[in-house]
């Protein structure tokens, strides 16, 4: 089966040939001042079984490419210009490979001439009005040359439809023998190789390869009127190994699939047998743990953190940031936290959101968020840096090889503290400990948030109680983060497979998480 991966050897072809391509190109195009070239193959197997069932598996392959060209108009404003599209089998024809890149490359320069038309235009009409199209030229950087390998035991293409459908299928069978209370469940598995190579004039050549492998178990348990519906993941960028085994990371271990979707099932049994939360009155004392922190700092610390979205290029479909109103209205370098709580995103650690380079070829790095209370920094592409006044820090990616790079998260969670989480706990006279998240509710610029939980049990005298369902903590951001008094040594990264932004919509992997925290916050039922 390897040996069918023609797609994947459109990447050699294009790092013998595609620098040549694009110095050719612009050689040939008046005003060009920068030129990229990012190409994608991709192959994909899973399988999935239904109430201990088999269901079809699914095998796909695909190839895309992204083109991008920089204008420099004579008067002063830069524009800029970007065409993909999905190509398929025509990537194992090298002519036709080469016509379809000069087709968008040509397309492309006719949109960035297009562009700094009309901002010259604009300028000329409104004068200082206007000033901010003059964004200037992105910065020269050193060119890289770099190949990255993937991780994996198992090569995806090695494997059959047949294997995933049947650790699918295991999976479902020991869930279905928990009984009838598990009223309904789905279990699916997938295993991915995605190779990628990017390319520019300025001299850079990357090419990274990644292995994914996921495990989902959706299950609704059901107790005389007790109703509990439950939905998780478990990924690592690896071969199915990670799924078949176990993976022991220090980060984000995760069980085996059928142990996973055992777990996940049981505890949604145990959950329809348990009382709804009647939400006490007024703030009370919240411990939450890793798996619900992964949402919050999901939605409240990476998304507000991209820097597309806090210089209003999301305003009109998905909000923009509470961490910046305007340029001169923001949080940079002003206390929005505890001084015990730090946040950041790194592509650097061992997560379902690792990678070496972004696709504007820029090396990721870790970025402070949040450096012990103090908000320090954004997410950002090389074109919101120039904005910004900052360094870029490699945080351009898209979903697909077609799709325009938007600033998205990498590994993004609450920095770990030294104290246990047995003694958070202990420490709580009256409270309530939050487990696993669910489903959340954001307000527009990401200032509060109410988000739902798996699990919530009653703390009493420094001892866990009683357990709840159908319960969600609501709380102002800054309020909720000023007023955390404990940080626990648990760090913790989860999977999160399906974070979509942009328009069209984008869906990217990544990993959230962080350890115990102790704050303050209202509960409400859900």
């Amino acid at each position: 089966m390897i040996g069918r991966g023609d797609l994947f050897e459109a990447i050699e072809y294009l790092r013998r040939e595609g620098e040549s391509i694009l110095a050719r190109f612009a050689r040939s195009k008046r005003g060009v001042a920068y030129a990229d070239l990012r190409f994608e193959a991709v192959f994909n197997r899973a399988g999935a079984a239904v109430g201990g069932e088999p269901r079809d598996g699914s095998e796909s392959e695909s190839a895309a490419y992204s083109v991008s060209v920089h204008v420099a108009d004579a008067s002063g404003p830069v524009g800029h210009g970007q065409t993909g599209a999905e190509i398929g089998a025509l990537a194992c024809r090298p002519a036709k490979l080469v016509a379809e890149l000069r087709r968008g490359l040509a397309d492309a320069y006719d949109r960035a001439r297009f562009s700094a038309r009309k901002k010259a235009d604009l300028i000329a009409h409104l004068g200082d009005a206007a000033k901010g199209l003059l964004v200037a030229q992105i910065p020269p950087r050193e060119k890289v040359r770099d190949d990255v390998d993937a991780s994996f035991r198992q090569d995806p293409r090695s494997l059959s439809t047949d294997a995933l459908k049947k650790i699918s299928l295991d999976a479902s069978r020991e869930v279905a023998a928990l009984g009838d209370a598990i009223a309904y469940q789905v279990v699916a598995a997938m295993t991915e190789l995605r190779r990628e190579i990017f390319i520019d004039t300025a001299g850079t050549v990357v090419s990274q390869a990644y292995a994914f492998s996921q495990g989902d178990c959706y299950v609704v348990a059901q107790i005389g009127d007790g109703h509990q519906e439950s939905y998780d993941s478990i990924g690592q960028q690896r071969g199915l190994e990670c799924l078949s085994d176990g993976w022991r990371g220090e980060l984000m271990p995760n069980p085996d699939l059928a142990r996973f979707c055992v777990e996940l099932a049981a505890e949604a049994r145990e959950l329809a047998a348990a009382p709804i939360l009647r939400p006490p009155d007024g703030e009370v004392v919240v411990v939450t743990d890793p798996h619900f922190n992964a949402l919050v700092s999901h939605e409240v610390i990476g998304h507000p953190c991209e820097a597309d979205r806090a210089l209003k290029m999301e305003a009109a479909y998905a909000g923009r940031s509470w961490f910046l109103r305007s340029l001169v209205d923001n949080q940079l370098g002003k206390a929005v936290a505890s001084p015990l709580l730090s946040a950041c995103s790194d592509p650097s650690l061992d997560g379902y959101g690792h990678y070496r380079y972004d696709h504007e070829g820029t090396r990721g790095r870790r970025v402070m968020h949040i450096d012990r209370g103090i908000f320090s920094g954004f997410l950002n592409s090389r074109a919101t840096a120039a904005v910004l006044g900052v360094e870029p820090n490699g945080s351009a990616r898209a979903s697909e090889g077609w799709h325009v790079p938007l600033i998205r998260m990498s590994n993004t969670f609450f920095l770990p503290g030294e104290t246990p989480p047995e003694k958070i706990i202990s420490e709580v006279e009256r409270g309530y400990y939050v487990c696993g998240h669910q489903i959340p509710s954001i307000s527009e610029s990401r200032e509060n948030f109410r988000i739902s939980a798996r699990r919530v049990y009653e703390i009493d005298h420094g001892r866990i109680g009683r357990l709840y369902r159908s319960g969600s903590v609501i709380a102002d951001s800054k309020s909720f983060f000023s007023s955390v008094d404990a940080v626990g040594n648990d760090l913790r990264l989860i999977a999160i497979p399906n974070c979509g932004k942009g328009q069209p919509m984008q869906v990217k992997r990544m990993s959230n998480g962080g350890p115990t925290l102790r704050s303050r916050a209202r509960l409400a039922g859900n």
